[in-house]
C-alpha cells in the first residue's frame, strides 16, 4: 500500500499550522479527517475504532494541569511572587536582569509560556515607565528564559507531557533526566545574556512602587493548591498511580475549594491546543497503521548503524533544528512513533533527546516562537521599537549554546560516549 496520501495529510497539517492559515486545532482536524477517510477506504480500521486513536491519557493530563494553573493564576500567586521579588531589585539593573530571567523560567515551569511572558512584560513595562529604564534587554531575557523554562518537568510543556506518557516516565524519573541540564542551562544562559546586555544596563535611582494588589492570603491559597498538585504527581510515581488520574483529582479539588465559577474557568482553558493535540494524535496513529513511517525508521536505523549514541544525537538535533520552523508540539508528536519503531532495548536516551530538542529550539527565529512574537508586539504597544534582527541574533546564539551543551550532557548522562 502506498503511504503517500497519509504523509500528505500530515504535511497538510504542518503547512497550515506554520502558515497560520487556520487555527492549529482546525488544521489538525482537517488533516485527521483526511487521514481517517483514507484509512477507512483502505480497510486499515473500522469507524468505531477511530475514537480509540485519541490519546485520552494525554488529553486528561493536559486539561487537569490547565485547570489547576488557571485556578492558581486567578488567586494571583504568580503575579504576587513576581511583583514582590522584582520590586526589590528594580533599582539595580544587573540584578534585575538575572532575577527577571530566573523568575520567568521558574514561572513557565507551571504557567503557560504565553501567560508567563505577558505577566513579566506587563510588570517590566510598568516599572520601566516609573524607573525610566529601557525594558527591551529585560523583556528579551524574559522571553528566552520562558522558552527554556519547563524543559525539565513532565508538566512543564506540552511536548514533555506527550513524551513522558509515551515513554512511561513518572514525574520523578522525567525530572531526574532533564531537570539537571535545565538548571545548568539557566546559569549558562543568564551569564551569556548578562554579558551580552551589560553595556545597556545603567544604574537607576531608587523608586517607590505601589503595593502589590494581590492579597497574601489569596496568593498562599494558590501556592497550596500548586504544591498539592506537584506533591501528588511525585507520589504517583512511587505508588504507581496513573499520572493523569492524579492530576484530574488535583483539578477537581482546586475547583471545589476555590469557589471560582467553573464555567468561566473552563472558558479560559486553551481549547485550541487541546483539540489540536487530540486530532494530531489521531493522525499519528493512522500513520502508524499505514506504516507510513517505516521508511524513516529504517533510514534512521541505517545511518546510526545501530548506535544508541548516534540515534540519540540524531533525534536530538533533528527535532531541535526542525523546531526552528515547526511548532514544538508537532515535532514531539511526530518523532514519538519514530522512537517507538527503533530497535533499541533501552530508549531513555532517545526520549530525553527528543524532549530536549523539542524544547530548546524555540528562540532561534521569531517565526518559530509565539512567545518571541508576543514579546515584540507587547514592546511595540509600549512604544519601544525593536529590530527583529536584534532578537534573532541573540536567539540564534543562545540556541547554538543550548544545543551544543545539551548534546554533551545527553552523552554523559546516559553513558553513551564509550557505550
Amino acid at each position: 500500500m502506498d503511504p503517500t496520501k497519509y504523509i500528505l495529510s500530515y504535511l497538510l497539517v504542518v503547512l497550515l499550522s506554520v502558515a497560520e492559515v487556520f487555527p492549529m486545532s482546525l488544521s489538525a482536524m482537517v488533516g485527521a479527517a483526511f487521514a481517517v477517510l483514507f484509512g477507512l477506504s483502505d480497510g486499515l480500521f473500522k469507524y468505531h475504532e477511530v475514537l480509540a486513536f485519541i490519546d485520552l491519557e494525554l488529553i486528561a493530563l493536559l486539561i487537569a494541569v490547565m485547570i489547576v494553573v488557571e485556578v492558581v493564576d486567578r488567586y494571583g500567586t504568580f503575579r504576587y511572587v513576581a511583583l514582590k521579588v522584582v520590586r526589590r531589585v528594580a533599582a539595580r539593573p544587573q540584578v534585575l536582569l538575572v532575577v527577571t530571567g530566573l523568575l520567568s523560567a521558574l514561572t513557565s515551569l507551571l504557567l503557560s509560556d504565553e501567560a508567563a511572558i505577558l505577566l513579566f512584560v506587563a510588570i517590566l513595562g510598568s516599572f520601566s515607565k516609573i524607573g525610566g529604564f529601557d525594558p527591551v534587554p529585560f523583556a528579551i531575557t524574559s522571553a528566552i528564559m520562558v522558552n527554556l523554562g519547563g524543559t525539565g518537568t513532565l508538566i512543564g510543556s506540552l511536548p514533555n507531557m506527550a513524551i513522558g506518557l509515551r515513554a512511561g516516565f513518572d514525574f520523578v524519573e522525567f525530572a531526574s533526566y532533564l531537570l539537571p541540564v535545565e538548571f545548568m542551562l539557566y546559569g549558562i544562559t543568564l551569564l551569556f545574556l548578562y554579558r551580552y546586555f551589560k553595556p545597556q544596563l545603567k544604574p537607576q535611582a531608587v523608586v517607590e512602587f505601589e503595593d502589590v494588589e494581590v492579597s497574601r492570603s489569596d496568593a498562599l491559597r494558590g501556592a497550596i493548591l500548586l504544591a498539592f498538585l506537584l506533591s501528588s504527581l511525585i507520589l504517583a510515581g512511587f505508588l504507581e498511580f496513573p499520572i493523569s488520574g492524579v492530576a484530574l483529582v488535583s483539578a477537581l479539588i482546586a475547583l471545589a475549594v476555590s469557589g471560582f465559577d467553573t464555567t468561566d474557568v473552563f472558558r479560559r482553558l486553551d481549547w485550541d491546543t487541546i483539540f489540536f493535540t487530540a486530532a494530531f494524535t489521531v493522525i499519528i496513529e493512522v500513520l502508524g497503521k499505514a506504516e507510513a513511517l517505516k521508511g524513516l525508521i529504517l533510514f534512521t536505523q541505517s545511518i546510526t548503524g545501530g548506535s544508541l549514541a548516534l540515534a540519540s544525537l540524531f533525534i536530538f538535533f533533528a527535532s531541535g533544528l526542525f523546531g526552528l520552523f515547526i511548532p514544538n508540539l508537532i515535532m514531539a508528536l511526530s518523532f514519538i512513533p519514530l522512537i517507538d519503531g527503533l530497535n533499541f532495548p533501552d530508549k531513555r536516551a532517545l526520549w530525553a533527546g527528543l524532549a530536549l530538542g523539542s524544547n530548546l529550539s524555540g528562540v532561534g527565529l521569531p517565526v518559530s516562537s509565539f512567545v518571541i512574537v508576543m514579546t515584540l508586539g507587547a514592546l511595540r504597544r509600549e512604544g519601544y521599537r525593536v529590530n527583529p534582527w536584534t532578537i534573532t541574533k541573540v536567539g540564534l546564539l543562545v540556541t547554538f549554546i543550548w544545543l551544543v551543551f545539551s548534546a554533551t550532557y545527553l552523552l554523559l548522562r546516559f553513558n553513551l560516549l564509550f557505550g
